[in-house]
């Protein structure tokens, strides 16, 4: 199985964002994204509108359905009430859940899904009753009670925080225990029933050994190595490297 790649365009938001024009235009680095071969697109809309706004999600909704209409949306957030209605307005794909406090610069850690299970419970209804794909963040560290309860609360898949894993870039040996930590965890998920996807923090360099440790894979979210390989590299090819990484033969 080889993961599939979508392309996180917060980061190139967030530079567009520096000044009050319309460039870099992010429905166009996602055309060049999707004309590249990615799978799809991630946006993590936040209250402040720090990078993707709101108005930013009907046009790349758009994008894919008149250009692109075998690639996926993938919106992720916390579960206001306001993003819940932002998704079940702008139809994604696929939802991903995660618990960020609106001040959090970047998300940095998964679910307690023993604690916010009623919640979830609650939220996964709403949005499976609309018919959406629902991932749900969630740490490395194997805990079959806890990804019980992410498939109990209506879950289809789980999305491995890789930041620790990520962070570890010039400690290889680490870098091998985090992932075998990380393959764990997918094992498990992957016997409860769960699909798997994976993100933060992964390059091209680092996603070999995770798609090692993690042969059921189904997706990685990259936006900010990605973003920083582009500079160098281009959109286009960078998107090519990244899904040579992940296994793909182009």
């Amino acid at each position: 199985m080889t993961a599939k790649l979508s392309v996180n365009l917060n980061a190139i938001a967030m530079l567009r964002n520096r000044r009050d024009l319309p460039w870099p235009s992010v429905t166009g680095v996602g055309r060049l994204a999707l004309e590249a071969g990615a799978h799809g697109l991630t946006v993590h809309p936040r209250p402040d509108q720090r990078h993707i706004r709101f108005g930013d999600v009907p046009a790349l909704r758009a994008l894919i359905d008149d250009e692109f209409p075998k690639a996926e949306f993938n919106i992720e957030g916390y579960p206001t009430d306001d993003f819940l209605e932002l998704v079940e307005k702008h139809q994604p794909e696929q939802v991903t859940l995660v618990p960020d406090d609106p001040s959090q610069a970047t998300s940095d850690h998964g679910w307690d899904f023993r604690a916010n299970r009623d919640r979830l419970t609650t939220v996964c209804r709403r949005l499976k009753d609309g018919g959406f794909r629902v991932s749900l963040f969630a740490d490395g560290v194997p805990d079959r009670q806890a990804l019980k309860i992410a498939r109990d609360v209506g879950a289809d898949r789980i999305e491995l925080y890789t930041g620790p894993y990520g962070g570890c870039f010039d400690d290889p040996a680490t870098a091998e225990k985090i992932a075998g930590e990380l393959g764990q965890t997918a094992a498990l998920a992957a016997e409860l029933g769960l699909g798997v996807n994976a993100g933060h923090d992964l390059t091209v360099d680092n996603l070999p050994l995770l798609a090692r440790h993690i042969p059921m894979l189904a997706e990685v979210s990259i936006g900010h190595g990605l973003t920083a390989d582009a500079l160098v590299y281009g959109m286009a090819e960078t998107v090519r490297r990244y899904r040579r990484a992940c296994g793909e033969a182009i």
